[in-house]
């Protein structure tokens, strides 16, 4: 039986690793994103990877995907991303709008927008979480209020759905040392993204691609609904062992 999965924010880092991954393991996979020319990329490692443009934050681009898949079911929700570290007393607001707009409130549309054919299929959906759903950081108030609210959507959803056979699940990861993540959130600025790693070994994008195929893997009874994944070296998030 064939088995189709969507993958938002596949174009680089987590979300390209987990459609490689699903596509390798046999399912046919909607890798998701707004950089089309990176997910043509993608499609060329395997026949079953199939490029679709997507924003989350663009509800008549959200609508299109649904369109462009009839059945689904998996939904990584994946997209993403942190813009900057500014502490509270000097957030930029719009910068937080834009944080909650893609990180929030994209994958409720996202959500939305496939529910009618997860329902169908007594799908799943996973969504990367993050640390920061369950730890604050100085300077973090925007990415961890966004991933806090992650979590709590995810415990959510799971309670409103349990009766239509949908599972809901939450893979968080703690240090995750992925090309773009902390370039874009230190606006390029490349020795302070070196720096956050330095003495650490952390994680990579297909050790979180793991889990979420791990967790996807799970017989239909089985739901799990947090799986939180951090370096040997990370305890918390001021507990760092640097060699």
């Amino acid at each position: 039986m064939t088995r189709t999965a969507v993958v938002t924010g596949a174009s680089s880092g987590i979300g390209a690793a987990t459609a490689l991954l699903l596509a390798q393991q046999g399912w046919d996979v909607v890798a998701a994103a707004r950089r089309v020319d990176r997910l043509g990329e993608l499609a060329k490692k395997h026949p079953r990877i199939r490029p679709q443009a997507l924003d989350v934050t663009d509800p008549r681009s959200v609508e299109d995907l649904s369109d462009a898949v009839p059945t689904c079911d998996l939904l990584v929700a994946n997209a993403g991303g942190a813009y900057d570290l500014d502490p509270l007393a000097e957030a930029d607001v719009d910068s937080w709008s834009r944080t909650y707009d893609v990180n929030v409130l994209g994958l409720v549309r996202t959500v939305q927008a496939l529910l009618p054919q997860l329902r169908a299929s007594k799908g799943h959906v996973i969504m990367t979480g993050s640390t920061a759903g369950r730890w604050v950081y100085e300077g973090g108030g925007g990415y961890v209020a966004a991933k806090h609210a992650v979590a709590a959507l995810r415990s959510t959803l799971r309670m409103e759905e349990v009766e239509s056979g949908l599972r809901v699940s939450e893979v968080a990861p703690g240090m995750v040392h992925t090309p773009e993540f902390s370039l874009t959130r230190f606006a390029g600025d490349q020795a302070r993204t070196d720096a956050v790693y330095a003495g650490v070994d952390p994680l990579v994008a297909d050790d979180i691609a793991e889990a979420i195929v791990w967790v996807a893997s799970r017989p239909a009874h089985v739901n799990i609904d947090l799986l939180q994944v951090t370096p040997q070296q990370q305890a918390a998030v001021h507990k760092v062992h640097r060699h």
